[in-house]
């Protein structure tokens, strides 16, 4: 006997999951709902199949193909147009008009035995056999009404509950005589139920009804979709599990990935080749699909994750559905009910409450309270660039199709034939992108000059050697799961502002151009870059008076590339010097800020015990320094400016120094002092920049680790900051405490809000308000200027929903008490 298995319906109530998938492929417990019919047909005998398909007709058959995979023979009947149970039926009467056969839907889960309800249906002579069930509520079905031996003698479809005179409904299960099909008229929409069944009463056809046992649920809510999930777990149905049941109702599938902190409460299901991290709880009736991560700090509870998806640090999902392809990022909050559509992107401490529908492919930004269903906004990235160039989490949203993609907007940007260099840090991550970068660069008709794994400082001065431009690639600082794909211009700083609304244009529209054979650019491989770069740094950094000093300093790799250059430079500098964690550490790209803070404190100890002058801490891709006194003490490095600042201008006496606006006031004392005055700039690193090639400009630093030395780059370079510190320390002959020790405390303190970015010009609005007739600089963001000097700054950041505020005063606790004032009127400002 063959099989019809109904595969063509929309199933709009169950949408937004239906919107991208046809209901029958839709996972219950990690496989489709159809995947378990037809399982249920071949331990029955039922292999040979046709399916009936219309809406999405090819996912479905390219899902289960001709079913040689299931051990089964499977043909496709196409509607062009819905045809109803009946009617689609009858489009296959092709290949069932031989023998009778047995309909089943594709999209409800039951486990009844077929084998008794074919023997029934022979047994009786029927021409039909409907199979029954019983329901505790049937107004979402056909009733049906059996005399004692079985035949049925009527039928309600979708009655209310003043017609109820049944708990037995038809669960869209029969057995058919080919002779069924004359009732059945051709290319039209006919229901069985509602056309050919009464039809058949009428005329005295045999029409018998088999009450079967077992289970059975019609998934066509969001409810019942939910409900199935658990009663597989619970073993309510009896339908394979593809895993291992580690420990009872906890079932875990091949190469899925469970961190031994991981908290499991079963019944639950992790899918194949999915990764839990520590310190995360699942609890019971969750479903978590394959190649989905689940970040440490996460929490779900009967909640239903489709495959790929990414669940950030944090998240709480309880009771929903989670589509395909989805990124939920850290701290998210999905209540329950809510469901989200495939290919969606839910962003950073949003909250979606419960029932809420969002459909595939949108976004819910940042921070935001979604109550209302999202349906028609469409999914797109308000800004491409961050403060780090391109920046996100490593094949979540940094992905190498985005690699590629990106890359040829950006060569699109340059003129055929164009060099650009490129880099990278030690992660493998960076490795496997940087070649998809290269890829769609010499596809685009540009010369590369690969560099592999440099400093960024190196990478920055090679491209100023005659390339249009570079790009280099780096694990995020202090987020080792994350990228930077940063873009410089032609003098190798940070693309310009200008620079980056051109390459987003052209992304945005994906106009890229392609080279035709004869135009694909070339791959070279430089040589004797660093000996290139460190003969130019010592050539332009004044380091007279480092021989006769006798210094010894100790200088920490942080076992990443700035360790390259440091062989080069340390034996050309003729300074005595002890080296640690030089090696490159692949698994270690980045350093957290508890890393780092550790590794200062070793540094410390290493310079107080060597009686060293001073010990340095490069950031592994070389752009930044940390420094420890000779005392062994940290020098932090909102004091590392002001210590460097110092040094600069008092050897200098005149010329300007770059600061951002967030920076202490402290250091306009201290530059004045020594004749020279500060150029107050944006926090943007592009436009210290800008400022650092000024020809009066002699030092710039943003108090974060970053400096300028303009006579050797106008951009931040953790080499050329320490070549610059020793020829300062060696002809002062003061020691780092005795410097930092004239230089007055400085009390500014930072305090970061969330901000809907729906609300960002409302609050800077308010804040502008609020200052009244305060002194106001708008520099950058908004700082508002007490009259007794003390100030704050509220400044929207470019990328994120947040709003940072910086507030300085005479001690912490006046600072504090005007980053509370201020933080009220931000605040107040919100929805």
């Amino acid at each position: 006997m063959k099989a019809v298995v109904m595969a063509g319906g929309e199933g709009t109530r169950l949408r937004p999951m239906t919107s991208s998938m046809p209901k029958p492929l839709l996972p219950v417990a990690n496989r489709p709902i159809m995947e378990h019919v037809l399982r249920l047909l071949k331990r029955h005998g039922l292999s040979e199949t046709v399916v009936t398909v219309q809406f999405l007709a090819s996912l479905v058959k390219n899902y289960f193909g001709d079913g040689e995979e299931l051990g089964m023979e499977l043909s496709y009947a196409n509607e062009e147009k819905p045809l109803g149970t009946a009617g689609s039926v009858k489009n296959a009467e092709e290949a069932l008009k031989d023998d009778a056969f047995l309909v089943i839907s594709g999209d409800a889960l039951t486990d009844f035995d077929l084998t008794e309800l074919i023997k029934f249906h022979k047994e009786k002579g029927a021409l039909v056999t409907v199979c029954l069930t019983r329901v505790p509520n049937p107004l979402e079905f056909g009733i049906t009404i059996v005399d004692d031996a079985g035949r049925v003698e009527r039928f309600l479809e979708k009655p209310t509950w003043g017609q109820v005179f049944s708990d037995t409904v038809n669960t869209g299960i029969y057995v058919m005589e080919p002779e069924v099909f004359r009732y059945v008229e051709p290319d039209v929409p006919v229901d069985w139920s509602g056309d050919v069944f009464p039809k058949l009463m009428e005329e005295g056809k045999p029409i018998y009804g088999y009450v079967a046992e077992g289970y059975w649920e019609d998934v066509g809510t969001h409810e019942s979709y939910v409900k199935a999930q658990a009663d597989v777990l619970e073993g309510k149905v009896d339908v394979e599990i593809d895993g291992f049941e580690i420990s009872p109702g906890v079932w875990v599938a091949e190469g899925a990935e469970v961190h031994p902190d991981a908290v499991l409460r079963g019944p639950l299901y992790i899918g194949d080749y999915a990764k839990v991290e520590a310190d995360v709880e699942i609890r019971e009736h969750t479903v978590v699909g394959s190649n989905v991560v689940v970040k440490s700090g996460a929490f779900l509870h009967k909640a239903v994750v489709h495959d790929n998806v990414y669940i950030g640090q944090q998240s709480n999902l309880r009771g929903c559905v989670i589509g395909k392809n989805t990124d939920i990022m850290r701290a998210a909050r999905i209540e329950d009910g809510a469901v989200i559509g495939d290919e969606c992107l839910v962003g950073e401490e949003s909250i979606v409450q419960g029932n809420v529908r969002v459909y595939p492919f949108k976004t819910i930004e940042a921070g935001a309270f979604v109550n209302t269903s999202v349906i028609w906004e469409s999914r797109s990235q308000a800004q491409l660039f961050g403060a780090r160039g391109v920046s996100g989490i490593l094949n979540v949203e940094i992905t190498p199709e985005l690699a590629v993609r990106i890359a040829g907007a950006y060569a699109t940007t340059l003129k055929k034939g164009a060099t650009v260099t490129t880099a990278r840090d030690h992660s493998r991550g960076a490795r496997a992108l940087k070649r998809a970068v290269i890829s769609a660069l010499q596809t685009s008709a540009i010369d590369v000059r690969d560099l592999e794994n440099v400093p960024l400082p190196v990478a920055r001065q090679q491209t100023a050697r005659g390339s249009a431009g570079g790009i280099m690639i780096r694990t995020s600082p202090g987020v080792p799961d994350s990228v930077d794909i940063m873009f410089f211009d032609e003098r190798g700083a940070d693309l310009s502002a200008a620079g980056q609304r051109k390459l987003d244009r052209v992304y945005a529209r994906q106009e890229y151009r392609r080279a035709f054979p004869g135009e694909i650019g070339d791959l070279s491989f430089p040589s004797s870059v660093y000996d290139s770069y460190t003969g130019s740094l010592l050539r332009a950094v004044d380091t007279t008076g480092v021989t006769e000093a006798g210094l010894k300093v100790v200088v920490d790799a942080s076992n990443g590339s700035a360790g390259l250059v440091l062989p080069s430079l340390l034996g050309r500098l003729g300074v005595d010097s002890l080296t640690i964690n030089p090696g490159l550490d692949e698994t270690r790209p980045t350093e957290t800020a508890e890393g780092r803070r550790s590794g200062l404190v070793r540094l410390g100890e290493i310079v107080a015990s060597a009686r060293a002058a001073f010990g340095v801490r490069f950031d592994p891709v070389g752009e930044r320094l940390s420094l420890v006194d000779e005392k062994g003490r940290i020098v932090e490095d909102d004091r590392a400016l002001l210590v460097m600042l110092d040094l600069v201008a008092a050897e200098r006496r005149s010329g300007k120094v770059a600061l951002p606006v967030t920076t202490t006031r402290i250091a306009e004392q201290v530059a004045a002092y020594h004749g020279t005055q500060v150029e107050w700039t944006t926090t943007s690193p592009d436009d210290l920049t800008r400022v650092g090639r000024g020809e009066t400009t002699i030092f710039g630093g943003d108090g974060r680790g970053g400096f300028i030395v303009p006579e050797f780059s106008s951009v931040f370079d953790g080499a050329a900051a320490f070549v610059r510190l020793i020829g300062l320390v060696a002809r002062t002959q003061l020691t780092l405490s005795q410097i930092d020790a004239r230089i007055p405390l400085a009390h500014v303190l930072r305090r970061d809000l969330a901000t809907p970015w729906a609300v960002k010009g409302l609050v800077m609005r308010r804040v502008v308000e609020a200052a009244g007739d305060r002194s106001v600089d708008t520099t950058d963001g908004v700082r508002v200027v007490e009259a007794d000097g003390r100030w704050v700054m509220v400044l929207p950041d470019p990328a994120e929903a947040v709003t940072h505020l910086w507030a300085e005063g005479p001690d912490d606790a006046s600072a504090r008490a005007l980053l509370d004032e201020w933080t009220q009127v931000v605040e107040g400002a919100g929805p």
